[in-house]
């Protein structure tokens, strides 16, 4: 089979046509053979397993059943007519019902012949009953036919059909099964284009790597995923067809990491100087910890390298990035080249700038803020010093990706909570800088000082030279999504934070303990600290959530009486003003509690704000809990999470409860958030990359993604551009998938 086999157009295969083409393209994403063949199943039905009647009862997900036929019979009228039988074993009986197609149905029934059937037992009207199942007559007198026109097992020789003992269940949806596309008929597509392809599926990996790894061929891989003999050919299936798709995406990522180490000449940050040295020794409030020293050496290295530094800067919410960003942005000032810090809210870019600007106040070093709010003559202003050099520092919203913002010399991007925003908005910050003008006053840039006395490098050639990025987050990643999702990136971790910081302290209180949450706000309160309660925010119900933010307010208000208690409101409702008015008069002291959406997740922080009350907390995923919890604990005094939920929890939200009750430690928490959710609810608005598997698990297969990682990267150092003639099938296939993409190489 050519490649453009798997590139068919899905209508041509036998049993689709027009009208089921277009469903399967609108509902399931599946245009071609090649989609077909990737529609993996995402669950088996062991088919092994047979009960006896007597064995049955409604708990069981489904029952197979060998017995006999009888009592065939009619039941109701006109719309509400159904077809009953009593089916039995030397055990007992239990009733099978066909609401549609019943007519069908009774010219294939036959009585006191003996059939396998297959269902899920619920009850109807008091009784016991297996409804529409799936019905084989066991000895079949000739043509061997199910009533779905799939071969009984004991005449069949083609892939497909009831006789897996390992039966495959697809994804559907209700209009595909309206057409006769439930499970059972996609399979039966699946034994129709496998009956036409089987054997001649190209393989897209080398033979080394098969050997390695003792992988599956390709061709049986995706036959015994749809079709397996038994659970250990499952296994084996799926253990390829996971190395496979993991292989690839490292692929991709690595020959974009590869690519811009040798062929990218970074911009040399040579010496740290006055404005470093002064900060350090003068200004800085604090003692750095040695966690940050060491991510600061990390990045001093990097950005003397010659080589364009990409790096991604974990660390829980208050272990100090961005003072590190911040003394970074200070190496790049004292090498004459501007720096921008771009967060995902005004909110954010607001307090960075107050609290930047106040640290530098002594330095003299002029710094700006850029938001969508900044008002026309304050941006023609602005856009002036951006180009002409005056402004050092650019603090700003997604506003600094405007086309007419402009620098003169950009040598660094720092981006802040960086799953806000999406690969295609970074690229464009490094567009911001103009074609370099090399140094001819000298071959060799100064020495730049570090600890590890790192050599001297050429200056760079007279292109563009993209800026140093610098990616930080407070949310913590799980080791095999962030080899997945930044796996181009060098990653730094600060795990300590700074010292005399007490761990926060986190409780669950369901609704009956409202009197004792309210207690113990007031005596927090009465201590002069500050209280944030917070409801969540779900865009699909906002009226609804806007209610409860509305009647939590209410009750708070009668409890916290005036003038003795002053309450503030932020929700994403209200005006940008109104909401800045209500987060000043909190930063003030002039209210003591902030009722409040998520808006307060990401960039506050009020050191005296002790206790963080989350409304509705079972409606949280627990990275953004974590992130919520870290909006206190900022000062010295002992701090409070309270989580309300109301008497009755699922087993997941119960888990989601405990986990944050036993442990502050982010990187425990966002692994039991993967294992709970998967890797596509938590990228959330993660636009780095996007990661669309169809058969990897990132909480499950860490294994397999090392393996298919170190393959990758042996692959590539030897062959970076797939050309020798062992990495053909690699290329081919990397090829197909890189159809369409953007090249974004040249930025994180």
């Amino acid at each position: 089979m050519q490649t453009t086999v798997f590139e068919t157009p899905i209508e041509f295969l036998k049993g689709v046509g027009p009208e089921r083409a277009k469903l399967l393209k609108s509902e399931l994403n599946i245009f071609t053979f090649g989609d077909l063949v990737c529609h993996y199943p995402f669950r088996y039905v062991d088919r092994s397993r047979f009960y006896k009647i007597n064995e049955v009862n409604a708990e069981l997900p489904y029952a197979q059943i060998i017995g006999k036929i009888r009592n065939i019979s009619n039941a109701g009228a006109n719309r509400q007519l159904r077809l009953t039988a009593d089916f039995y074993d030397e055990t007992g009986s239990i009733e099978l019902i066909w609401f549609q197609g019943a007519k069908w149905v009774r010219k294939v029934l036959t009585e006191n012949a003996e059939f396998i059937v297959f269902g899920k037992p619920v009850y109807f009207k008091g009784k016991l009953n297996i409804i529409h199942p799936e019905l084989n007559l066991l000895k079949p007198k000739t043509g061997g036919q199910d009533l779905h026109g799939l071969e009984n097992p004991s005449s069949r020789e083609k892939p497909g059909g009831i006789g897996l003992t390992l039966q495959p269940v697809y994804s559907t949806t209700e209009k595909l099964s309206a057409m006769g596309l439930n499970s059972r008929g996609i399979q039966k597509l699946l034994s129709s284009l496998f009956e036409k392809i089987q054997g001649s599926i190209p393989e897209n990996l080398s033979e080394d790597i098969l050997l390695k790894w003792k992988l599956l061929k390709r061709n049986e891989a995706l036959l015994k995923i749809h079709f397996p003999d038994n659970a250990r050919a499952l296994k084996m299936a799926q253990s390829r067809l996971k190395f496979e798709e993991l292989f690839f995406i490292q692929i991709e990522i690595l020959k974009i990491k590869m690519s811009r180490e040798k062929g990218l000449r970074g911009l040399v940050f040579a010496k740290v100087g006055e404005m470093v040295n002064r900060f350090y020794k003068e200004i800085l409030p604090f003692s750095l910890t040695e966690a940050q020293k060491r991510v600061i050496k990390e990045i001093r290295r990097d950005l003397g390298s010659g080589k364009q530094m990409n790096r991604l800067l974990q660390g829980d919410v208050g272990s100090g990035k961005t003072m590190v960003a911040l003394m970074c942005m200070l190496i790049a000032a004292d090498n004459n080249f501007q720096s921008c810090l771009m967060a995902p809210t005004e909110i954010l870019a607001n307090q960075h700038y107050r609290n930047i600007l106040f640290l530098l106040e002594k330095l003299g070093l002029k710094t700006a803020l850029l938001t969508g709010t900044t008002k026309a003559k304050e941006r023609r202003e602005l856009h002036q010093n951006l180009l002409n050099g005056e402004i050092k520092i650019l603090i700003g919203t997604h506003a600094l990706i405007e086309e007419e913002v402009k620098f003169k010399n950009l040598g660094l991007v720092v981006i802040d909570e960086q799953h806000r925003f999406g690969v295609e908005q970074r690229a464009k910050m490094q567009m911001k800088r103009p074609p370099d003008i090399p140094d001819e006053s000298s071959e060799h840039p100064p020495e730049f000082r570090n600890p590890n006395d790192l050599a001297k490098v050429v200056s760079p050639p007279a292109f563009q030279s993209p800026p140093h990025v610098l990616v930080m987050t407070a949310t913590p990643i799980p080791r095999t999504l962030a080899m997945t999702i930044y796996g181009d990136l060098d990653v730094s971790v600060i795990d300590e934070l700074p010292p005399g910081r007490k761990p926060i302290k986190t409780l669950h209180f369901t609704d009956a303990q409202r009197l004792q949450l309210y207690g113990m706000m007031k005596k927090e309160i009465s201590m002069g600290h500050q209280v944030y309660v917070v409801y969540p925010l779900i865009f699909e119900s906002e009226k609804l959530d806007y209610k409860h933010l509305e009647e939590g307010l209410e009750a708070l208000e009668i409890s916290f009486p005036k003038p003795q208690f002053q309450i503030s409101v932020v929700h994403g409702k209200m005006k940008q003003k109104g909401r800045e008015l209500e987060m000043e008069r909190f930063l003030k002291k002039e209210t003591q509690i902030l009722v409040s959406t998520t808006v307060i997740e990401v960039g506050v922080d009020v050191p005296n704000a002790s206790v963080m009350v989350i409304e509705n907390a079972e409606r949280f995923g627990l990275s953004q809990l974590h992130q919520l919890r870290g909006r206190v604990g900022r000062g010295a005094e002992q701090s409070y999470c309270i989580l309300c939920t109301g008497d009755k929890l699922g087993p997941d939200g119960r888990l989601r409860m405990q986990t944050m009750v036993q442990t502050n430690d982010g990187f425990k928490i966002a692994e039991t958030d993967l294992q709970l959710r998967g890797a596509g609810d938590l990228l959330g608005t993660m636009q780095s990359g996007e990661i669309n598997l169809r058969i990897a698990n990132l909480a499950l297969d860490g294994q397999i993604l090392q393996a298919a990682r170190k393959t990758a990267e042996e692959v590539l150092s030897d062959d970076i551009n797939l050309a020798k003639p062992a990495n053909l099938p690699v290329a081919t296939q990397f090829a197909i998938l890189q159809k369409g993409k953007k090249d974004w190489s040249r930025i994180s």
